[in-house]
């Protein structure tokens, strides 16, 4: 089955296609054609079998973006989860228009929320808590609501929800469309979909679990932006007798094909525009030894059995445990010991947890190799090859161009081979330079803080929470160090500790802040507040403590990222709170 065989539209098979989705999952060839004939629908399913896209394609099928009142619904248990289906439900439908997906939860701004909700969305993707507090509050109406998605149903009746989801459903009109999703279906979940879901559809989709002992299995948390010279770094350590490397789409497998090769290794790839004919000549490539690593989509690689795989490696996850178990299945072939690699962003951890209760195996952490790791391995390796090359026949002439060379040049043997080997190495030096670069002087701000500036400001659209995602995905440092935001009209000036500056300076050389590209760099001098460049902040009117005198979030709530004030600043923020501005001073 394709997705052209659900019946969807064009924008609906766009988006699958850029996302990498080449043919539908179980769950969504089952759930998609009942969503879309108006049918409520009992889905259940374990996490990572793509239940996200067979809920979110139907709701952006039935949207009317001319409305700007929520038209769908979807509860989740988490924050963690309520962010990531709103962010695939803006991912499969930005070639739609100007589609607004809000997701609320404890912990964030409530003033935030509610200016989103006044200027109207048409998805809220929320835990149930908060969505009480703005139906309590009136901020939030269902008058237009057509769809309504309670995801990990199970979990919500684990976590103590349960009461706080059937109060949900007493709220919304009558004449809406219910789906519910759950792992499992225990008797307090039943009672729900009696009571809110009329005649529904039941898909089951059979919980299996698949084990892969001869393979080793371990896993390395990146960044998307990091993830080539992750892989180039792996590939030398490791060093593979070959390798198949696992990219979501065509133009991720063209692209990192081109940037391999660029590095000097020898790589093709695999994707589906290619022909049956062209995707033969790659494999008879890679088993005579002629290819060394292959970037592969999953449908091209259907099929593909080679023993000298020693190495799959998962540069883009897959969207499902199953997918996963079928990609690293390539290796470990005729008896042969195995091994899997996973590139793990952030954001992708719960699926890395699913893809272990699939597998019924612990997939262990790796470090990133370093310049020294990768040098030693260089230098092993270099070892074993002039060690076997001098065990070999045929070294006579060699010895006497030696022997000859020492007498006319004066020069000793060991000399000769150094110069012989260094030749024989390359453009790969051996020796990795183990001095750490002097990192740049930077001017401290208040209690030990950097000041950056970022060329994006309020008039891109930009907010506290885009600073603090951006600097702390890409940096890969604890969202609660980061100090205060002032945003301007264009750019933005946040606090960063001192530790932290120089690591932030370079993970953010090709950062984007809401899709824009940005310039980073440490903060000269404090601009002077003029009135059309004044800060914007939302805050909640408290005071901010120094960043060294702050606690640490309680579990389970977050932190206001930037959003307090210096003492110093607090009139400000106060008069914000009672809704006044300060006079600028005289």
């Amino acid at each position: 089955m394709t997705f052209r065989d659900l019946g969807l539209s064009a924008a609906a098979l766009a988006a699958f296609e850029e996302v990498g989705y080449e043919a539908p999952t179980a769950i969504q060839a089952r759930t998609i054609p009942a969503l879309l004939a108006g049918r409520d629908v009992i889905g259940r399913a374990q996490t990572g079998t793509g239940k996200t896209a067979a809920f979110a394609i139907p709701i952006l099928e039935r949207l009317d973006l001319a409305l700007m009142q929520p038209q769908a619904l979807v509860l989740t248990p988490t924050r963690e989860l309520a962010i990531q289906v709103a962010e695939a439900i803006h991912t499969y439908g930005k070639r739609r228009g100007a589609l607004h997906v809000l997701p609320v939860y404890g912990g964030q701004s409530m003033f935030q929320q509610i200016g989103r909700l006044k200027r109207g969305v048409h998805v809220v993707v929320g835990t149930p808590g908060r969505i009480m507090d703005h139906l309590r509050r009136g901020t939030l109406a269902f008058d237009a609501l057509r769809m309504v998605v309670l995801d990990e149903a199970d979990e919500m009746l684990r976590m103590g929800f349960i009461d706080d989801v059937e109060w949900i459903l007493g709220q919304m009109p009558a004449a809406r469309q219910t789906a519910l999703f759950s792992a499992t279906m225990p008797p307090a979940i039943k009672r729900i979909a009696e009571r809110h879901l009329r005649d529904p559809q039941t898909v089951e989709i059979e919980e299996t679990t698949a084990t892969v002992p001869a393979i080793t299995q371990r896993y390395l948390t990146t960044s998307d932006r990091q993830k080539l010279d992750t892989l180039t770094r792996v590939l030398e350590v490791e060093a593979p007798e070959a390798a198949l490397v696992f990219v979501r789409t065509k133009n991720n497998a063209a692209e990192v094909t081109e940037r391999l090769q660029a590095r000097g290794y020898s790589a093709e790839a695999m994707h589906g525009d290619m022909t049956q004919q062209m995707r033969e000549a790659t494999v008879r490539r890679l088993r005579a030894g002629q290819v060394e690593i292959v970037i592969a989509t999953d449908v091209a690689a259907r099929g593909l059995d080679v023993d000298r795989i020693s190495h799959v490696v998962n540069y883009d996850l897959p969207h499902d445990a199953e997918t996963y178990v079928h990609r690293i299945g390539r290796t470990a072939r005729a008896g042969r010991a195995g091994t899997a690699i996973l590139f793990v962003t952030p954001r992708e951890s719960r699926l890395l947890k699913t893809i272990e209760r699939y597998t019924g195996a612990r997939i262990t952490p790796m470090k990133m190799p370093t310049a020294a790791d990768v040098a030693a391995r260089r230098v092993t390796l270099f070892k074993a090859q002039l060690r076997k090359a001098a065990q070999e026949d045929g070294l006579e002439p060699y010895l006497t161009l030696v022997e000859e060379l020492a007498e006319e040049a004066g020069l000793d043997i060991a000399e000769i081979a150094a110069a012989a080997a260094r030749l024989a190495s390359g453009e790969k030096p051996l020796v990795a330079s183990t001095e750490p670069e002097a990192p740049p002087e930077l001017p401290a701000a208040d209690g030990g803080m950097v000041r950056l500036f970022i060329d994006a400001g309020r008039r891109h659209g930009v907010r506290p929470g885009d600073i603090v995602g951006a600097i702390a995905g890409e940096a890969d440092i604890p969202g609660h160090t980061i100090g205060a935001i002032d945003i301007h009209d264009s750019f933005t000036l946040a606090e960063v500790p001192r530790e932290y500056a120089t690591k932030i300076l370079a993970a953010m050389r090709e950062a984007t802040i809401r899709t824009r590209p940005v310039s980073v760099k440490i903060a000269e001098s404090r601009p002077g507040r003029e009135r059309s460049e004044r800060p914007r902040r939302e805050h909640g009117g408290k005071e901010r403590r120094p960043s060294a005198e702050r606690p640490t979030a309680r579990k389970g709530r977050s932190p206001r990222h930037g959003l307090g004030a210096t003492p110093e600043r607090a009139p400000f923020y106060q008069s914000v709170k009672r809704g006044k501005r300060p006079r600028p001073a005289a």
